[in-house]
């Protein structure tokens, strides 16, 4: 039985961590697991309590929030697996998932990453993720497959290549991890697992999705359905995500499209929908993009997170 080793980020969600771990003790069936939580400056600190009331799990702190991948990351250097099983603390597992994963990866050594068909914890049977389409270069748009459906097996022939992991739940083999290095922590929140898949591709491995295998998300538990913090790093990071991975011709492109569809758009829908304190925090986003390299790690975002 191959060793798997389990990451998860906390950040004021101790509730929800501590279901996580009662999913993974109580429902999961795969044995060889070392699990490792990450608190990422959560206050008040929840380690101490964790430590005493969950022996056998590995409890990492960080003194201030380091965002989704750098959580991850703090996570992923004390890890030992063969396999890295990267799954947000808003999730809890269905008893076969892991060992279903794991004898996806063993069949095929081209896989780098694999997630699992995940489906929306409050509302069993509707779908949240089947697999991602390609992503267009200029128009930093894809879809999420399934998304929203109740799910009657339509998509189960889909198990394969798929264009993304999705960040809720993804596993990954230490070969294809130390070739392609950890997640480019200047994302902070949303699209560093996209980042990652393409550097894992790069690094000359697939990314598949096992429809066999199922995980239930609790959505946006931590950040909430709309937010500003949302709004800001789901802008600029589409932007970033573009200048990392696509041509020059193709983010030139995108930024023509952004501007002439994509600014005007968000703003009449902010204004319509009175939600006035997003304007300056989308503006942001645009312009943090003229006094930053792409591989700046200057967040800049402009509010109390």
């Amino acid at each position: 039985m191959k060793s798997v080793s389990i990451v998860t980020v906390n950040f004021n969600q101790p509730r929800i961590t501590e279901d996580l771990l009662r999913s993974l003790e109580e429902v999961n069936t795969y044995s060889n697991l070392e699990i490792i939580v990450v608190d990422n400056g959560s206050k008040p600190d929840p380690v101490p309590d964790w430590i005493a009331k969950y022996p056998q799990v590995k409890f990492i702190r960080s003194d201030k929030n380091t965002g989704f991948a750098g959580g991850n990351n703090m996570g992923i250097a004390h890890a030992g697996g063969e396999y890295l099983f990267l799954i947000n603390n808003d999730t809890e597992v269905t008893a076969d998932l892991i060992g279903k994963l794991v004898t996806t990866m063993e069949a095929n050594p081209k896989i780098g990453m694999i997630s699992p068909k995940i489906h929306y914890f409050d509302q069993p049977g509707m779908l949240q993720y089947t697999g991602y389409t390609p992503m267009n270069y200029y128009t930093a748009r894809n879809a999420c497959i399934g998304q929203f459906e109740q799910d009657r097996g339509q998509y189960d022939s889909l198990s394969g290549v798929t264009g993304y992991a999705h960040g809720a739940a993804m596993m990954i083999r230490r070969k294809a991890l130390e070739k392609a290095g950890v997640m480019a922590e200047n994302y902070f929140l949303y699209y560093e697992e996209l980042d990652w898949c393409e550097r894992i591709r790069n690094a000359g491995y697939e990314i598949h999705v096992d429809l066999s295998a199922l995980i239930y998300h609790k959505e946006s538990v931590a950040v909430g359905k709309r937010s500003a913090l949302k709004e800001f790093f789901m802008n600029r990071n589409r932007i970033l995500f573009i200048r990392k991975n696509g041509s020059a011709s193709q983010f030139f492109i995108f930024c023509c499209y952004f501007m002439l569809a994509v600014v005007p758009r968000n703003l009449i829908q902010y204004i319509r929908n009175k939600e006035y304190n997003f304007i300056p925090v989308f503006l942001k986003a645009i312009t943090w993009h003229f006094t930053n390299k792409a591989d700046s790690d200057h967040l800049g975002y402009p509010f109390t997170r």
